[in-house]
């Protein structure tokens, strides 16, 4: 082997993982807005590898297409007090779909600049549903892959952050599986990390002393006190259960990553915050509370700086 493919494969393999979560993707976003000042350039140019889940998928794929955090943070602060706002699961999901369909138009897998993986869960079938970029993420039947499934990003990222019954179900046509009824993917795996791994060690075939991950959270708040009617109460009960379940999925695999790929360098930015005042939830709509969210975020990079910075060395 020359010495130039010797580099080439030796040459670490980036990878960002993006948590689901809601509204609380602002969060997510303070974190890598100052990991994109740290790198100098938009993120796509420093990940092998994009990994998201729900509002996770959302900010991934907008990476996945070159757009800057300070880009991102502007959609989430325009659109999710419109978004979350609307009082039926339907009201919901009919305004994310005219969101995706704006920003990402009728763009496909193929025109993302770097590889992604985007999770979705098939409700009839409750295996996940994975959208993505490159055939060389395929674990078998190469023949019949296509990027994406054949649906648009849009379509994915809907897929991915249908939460019901706080959303409605997302049905997709897709070239090679047929119609598909799909919900939230963090049902399944609210944490992409062991998904990502997986696609890097058995697809990619990455060393795994070579595979450097940066798994990002979505924060981790206690229950926003609520007053109100009943419906409303009725209506934040169902939030903080399926934040439950969202937790309890993240946690699990966080948990697995760890015992699986124990010699994979990994850093985790997810803060706990048991200050009554930054209560919260997945369907925050008040912006000073967004705002105090993104803050909260760039906190947590700089406490995790140094260790960020050692693993994004080559």
């Amino acid at each position: 082997m020359g010495e130039l493919e010797k580099n080439e494969e030796d040459k670490p393999f980036r990878i960002l993982v993006l948590d689901g979560g809601g509204s609380k993707g602002i969060y997510t976003l303070g974190i890598l807005n100052e990991l994109e000042l740290k790198l100098g350039s938009t993120l796509d140019n420093h990940f092998d590898l994009i990994y998201g889940t729900s509002t996770g998928s959302i900010i991934g794929a907008l990476i996945g297409l070159g757009k800057s955090i300070k880009e991102i943070k502007q959609l989430y602060i325009e659109y999710i007090p419109e978004i979350m706002s609307k009082n039926s699961k339907k009201g919901k999901s009919s305004s994310l779909k005219e969101l995706g369909d704006k920003v990402f138009g009728k763009a496909k897998f193929d025109d993302l600049k770097t590889d992604i993986g985007i999770v979705a869960l098939n409700f009839d079938t409750q295996n996940p549903l994975v959208f993505k970029s490159n055939i060389k993420q395929a674990h078998g039947m190469h023949q019949s892959f296509v990027p994406g499934f054949g649906c648009t990003i849009s379509e994915a990222v809907q897929c991915s952050c249908s939460a019901y019954p706080i959303f409605d179900f997302k049905f997709i046509n897709t070239s090679n599986q047929g119609r598909i009824k799909a919900i939230d993917g963090g049902f399944i795996a609210n944490n992409a990390t062991l998904f990502a791994l997986v696609d890097a060690d058995k697809a990619f075939k990455i060393k795994n002393e070579n595979i450097r991950v940066v798994s990002v959270g979505t924060g981790k708040f206690i229950e926003k006190p609520v007053k109100g009617f009943f419906s409303i109460l009725k209506y934040l009960k169902i939030v903080k259960f399926i934040e439950r379940v969202l937790l309890s999925s993240t946690n699990t695999n966080v948990i697995l990553t760890k015992l699986i790929y124990p010699h994979v360098q990994l850093v985790r930015l997810n803060d706990t915050y048991n200050e009554p005042e930054y209560g919260t939830n997945m369907v925050e709509q008040n912006l000073d509370k967004l705002e105090k969210l993104f803050q909260l975020g760039r906190d947590c990079y700089a406490k995790n700086e140094k260790e960020i910075n050692n693993i994004l060395a080559e």
